[in-house]
C-alpha cells in the first residue's frame, strides 16, 4: 500500500495538532544543577588532596625498593633534597654538600637538632592540632638516595624536639622509596 505525498502531509499535520504545545519556561529549577556541582566539588577536593610524592621536588630521587605497600595518605611530608629541606613543599633550610650549615644547628656543627626545622614542625603540629584536634601521628620523610645518614638522623631528631611532650609527638616515621612497576615505570611508595 502506498500513500501519496498529499496524504503523508495530512497525516503529519494531524499528528502535530494532537501533540500539545510545550509550556513556557517561567523559572529555572537549579536543584539538579546544584546536585551535579556538589558531586563535582567532592570529586575535585578528593583529587586536590595531594599525596607526598605528588609534590616531590625534581632534585629528589628516592632509593629503589621492591615494596608493594600503598603510599601513606596521612602524615607531615618532609623532603630532604640535594639543595634544601622542605616541609609541606615549603623550603626551610638549605642543604649544601649533603648537610645543613652549622649555624642552622642548635649547638653548632656536631649537634643533631636543626633549629629552623624543629620550629617549623612545632608550628605545623600546633596549627594542625588547633584545627583538627590532634596533630598527625606520622612524619613522612622523602629523601634523595644520596642523602647522608647523618642528615636523615638530624631530621628525625629535630622532629622529636618539635614536640611539646611525648604524648603529642610523632609516633611513626615513614621513609618513601621508589620502586619499578611491572612495565618499567617508576612508582613511589
Amino acid at each position: 500500500m502506498s500513500i501519496t505525498v498529499r496524504e503523508a502531509r495530512s497525516i503529519v499535520r494531524k499528528a502535530v495538532k494532537r501533540v500539545p504545545e510545550g509550556e513556557e519556561i517561567t523559572h529555572l529549577n537549579i536543584m539538579p544543577m546544584l546536585d551535579i556541582v556538589t558531586i563535582l566539588l567532592v570529586f575535585m577536593i578528593k583529587q586536590a588532596s595531594v599525596s607526598a610524592t605528588d609534590i616531590m621536588p625534581p632534585d629528589v630521587k628516592p632509593p629503589q625498593s621492591t615494596t608493594l605497600q600503598p603510599i601513606p595518605e596521612e602524615g607531615t611530608p618532609v623532603f630532604i633534597g640535594t639543595k634544601a629541606i622542605l616541609v609541606d613543599g615549603v623550603p626551610i633550610v638549605s642543604v649544601t654538600g649533603g648537610d645543613v650549615d652549622p649555624s642552622e644547628r642548635a649547638e653548632g656543627a656536631l649537634a643533631l637538632e636543626i633549629t629552623k626545622l624543629s620550629n617549623t614542625l612545632r608550628v605545623h603540629r600546633q596549627a594542625y592540632t588547633n584545627t583538627e584536634g590532634k596533630g598527625p601521628d606520622s612524619l613522612t620523610i622523602i629523601a634523595d638516595k644520596s642523602t647522608p645518614y647523618r642528615l636523615l638522623m638530624s631530621v628525625m631528631y629535630s622532629s622529636k624536639q618539635a614536640c611539646a611532650n611525648s604524648a603529642d609527638c610523632y609516633t611513626e616515621y615513614r621513609l618513601i622509596v621508589s620502586t619499578s612497576g611491572a612495565q618499567g615505570a617508576e612508582r613511589s611508595f
